[in-house]
This record gives C-alpha cells, structure tokens and sequence, in this order.
C-alpha cells in the first residue's frame, strides 16, 4: 500500500471535527477523503492545522507547523499556494481546489505551478470550464467530491413531510434572492409553507469583515420574515442535518457561479429530497431535470417548481424516489478509488 500524505493549512479541524460541529464543505471532503484512503490500507498523513496529533480511524493527524515529511507516495496539496512546493522529493504531487480556478490567475500561485506542474484535480465538468484554457501545461483530472454514507444510505421517507423548504448554504450565495421570491410568489401560492434557513457565519470562518457585515444583513433580513414562514435555524452537523432534510419536501437553492460541486445539494438528493436550482455554478451536474427536482430557466419557473413540490404529494413521491434510485451512486470510496489511479507505479 502507498503513504499518502494530505495537507491543507486553513482552519482548526482534525479527524472529529464532524462528530461534533458544523464543518465548511472543503473540510469535510478532506476528512472524508482521508478516511476513505485509510479504509482502503493506506499510510494515510493529514498534515493541517489541527490543534494536537491524533489518530482516528486510521489517518494520523499532524499539526502542519511541525513541518512536512520528506516522502510519499502522493501528496495531495489541499488549495493553498504555499502547499504547492511542500514536497519536492514526493513521487507524485496533485494541487485539489475547490473553488473557481480565476482565483489561480495570481502571480504567487502561477509561479509554484509553473515549477512543481502539478495534477490538477477538479470537481466537475463547470469547475474545470474556469481554469483557463491557454493554461494548458497541466494535467487536469476531475473527481468529484464523495457523498457522505450517512445521506446515501438512509432509510427512504414514505410520507409526505408538511410543506417545509429548506436553504443549507452560505447566505450571500442568493439567500437574499430567495427571501424576496418566497414572499412574493411562492408562500402566496402554499400558504401553510416554510423555509428552514440552515446558514450562518460561524460555519464559513470569514475573515473579510465586509462580506461578514453582507452576511449578517442578509440573515437579519430573514430573522423579520417570521410572518411570511421564514424559520432561521443554527446550523448543524450532519446526522442532525439529516434529519432535518428528511422533514423537508424541497431543497431551494439558486446556485452561485463560485460553487463548484455543491455538497448541500448532493446530501439532499442523495437522502430524498427533491431540489430546485437554476442554471448556475455546478448545481445542474447534482440535479437530473424533470427526475430529481428541477432546473428552472426563470424565477417564475423556480418559484411555480417550488409550490409544487410543497403541496403536490404525487409530484413529491416521483422526485424523491428519482433521486433515491440515481443520486447514491458516486461515494467517498468511489472518490478515493480515483485517487488511487494517480498514486505512481511501483
């Protein structure tokens, strides 16, 4: 089996981070990653910024101020600029990012790219349309993020839950968008309705004031909907975001041109619940149109989709059980498997 080591040098987190908090979508495709690659017999290293070394099962947890080892098999250099050149002597080095490759275009990564060439992994057929195509000197390899087990193999609801919607995405990601066309053009039409907003700051660790202050006008703007059924929840972590998903009809999301999987809605869809997205960022690669919820063209197409999964139980029945049988089928073993494609030969 190979040594694998993995490092990210972003926020606090480590192997339990999931047991017991909200965690952001790249850590947790770290975690699950890593997990996955140990599962499969793998020297699994994650070098982070985690608070103290643990082993968990089976990856060992290192505080990436001790320093990187020497060798391995396959780094896997997890976003960050400065983790390009961490490993000269590894016989294989990926660069794994999650978000538009735009933010590429800067002189401090083009350099460590230009001399280490990694393999470029990326997360779909969108997130590899925005790396540059006259940026052709590296090998780009998509892999999808794994979907949880927890959502992939949860028990089917047979029962129509009441008409609630649910959001499970960063408020400045069309949340404010959302909240205008609920009270105007789809609580009207589904008066009993409401939309559970799963969001806030604490998950997304911003260090940019000004999107903070963005971010907490938004929610307030939502906190003052209570009379149109707007409910702000905490966020939560996954088995309790389970559930919640599972008490939902709908997942409603517009889809943002910087997300590039869109973890949230591939949870939803993966555990039964229909969603209607619009066409942008990634969302249609996680939606099968007409089958699994839909990809509406308009506002009013989105808004006429959502009313009708809210209060038509047939409709209901048909996606949730469209997304059941299509939406199980690319896992975190499926993901680490294609990981281990890229680990050289010995």
């Amino acid at each position: 089996m190979a040594r694998i080591v993995m490092a990210d040098d972003g926020v606090v987190f480590d192997g339990k981070s999931l047991e017991h908090s909200p965690l952001g979508g790249v850590e947790s495709a770290f975690i699950n990653l890593a997990e996955a690659l140990a599962g499969k017999g793998h020297e699994v290293l994650a070098y982070n910024n985690c608070e103290a070394p643990l082993s968990y099962k089976g990856v060992e947890w290192i505080p990436i101020k001790n320093g990187l080892p020497e060798k391995a098999d396959l780094y896997i250099a997890n976003r960050g600029d400065k983790l390009i050149l961490g490993m000269p002597k590894a016989k294989r080095t990926v660069f794994w990012i999650h978000n538009p490759a735009r933010y590429l275009m800067k002189w401090r990564y083009l350099w460590k790219l230009a001399v280490k060439r990694p393999t470029m992994i990326f997360g779909g057929e969108y997130h590899a349309s925005t790396f540059p195509s006259w940026l052709n000197i590296w090998e780009k390899v998509i892999i999808p993020l794994g979907l949880p087990d927890i959502f992939c193999d949860a028990a089917p609801v047979s029962k129509a839950p009441a008409s609630r919607a649910i959001f499970v995405s960063n408020p400045l990601r069309g949340l404010d968008w959302l909240l205008d066309l609920w009270e105007k053009r789809i609580k009207p039409y589904a008066p009993e309705a409401e939309i559970h907003v799963f969001s806030g700051a604490t998950v997304y660790n911003l260090k940019d004031e000004k999107k903070n202050q963005q971010m907490k006008a938004v929610l307030e703007k939502a906190e003052k909907m209570a009379d149109a059924g707007v409910k702000i929840r905490t966020p939560v972590m996954k088995t309790k975001l389970l559930e919640e998903m599972q008490k939902s009809r709908v997942l409603l999301y517009r889809g943002d041109i910087n997300e590039t999987f869109c973890l949230a809605v591939g949870e939803a869809q993966a555990a039964g619940v229909p969603a209607v997205v619009k066409p942008i960022g990634s969302v249609t690669e996680r939606v099968v149109h007409g089958l699994t919820g839909i990809v509406a063209d308009d506002d009013e197409a989105f808004a006429q989709a959502a009313v009708k999964l809210l209060t038509d139980d047939d409709e209901w029945h048909y996606m949730k059980n469209g997304a059941i049988a299509t939406q199980r089928d690319w896992r975190w073993d499926n993901a680490a498997e294609a990981f281990e494609m890229l680990i050289p030969k010995q």
